[in-house]
């Protein structure tokens, strides 16, 4: 189950788990599309990998399956 992490790790915009705006790579590493599809280029910075639209999860299984609330601010990995 995909954690859903709540905000961009290059410049910690809140991305709540219905947002369209989410990229994810493969280990979750959470990221918003301006982020991701400009100073990034679409790759992960941590990884490598490429970045994707998070899929949003269902607001009525959110209830049993929250969203994660650990926030990963990492603007030095983004070349900030």
């Amino acid at each position: 189950m995909l954690q859903l992490r709540p905000g961009c790790e290059c410049c910690d915009r809140d991305l709540p788990p219905d947002s369209r705006e989410a990229r994810i790579c493969s280990f979750e590493c959470t990221f918003c599309r301006d982020c991701a599809e400009g100073v990034l280029g679409g790759r992960c910075p941590n990884c490598g990998g490429e970045l994707v639209a998070r899929p949003v999860r269902p607001a009525d299984k959110l209830l049993k399956f929250p969203a994660s609330t650990e926030r990963v601010h990492r603007p030095e990995r983004c070349g900030r």
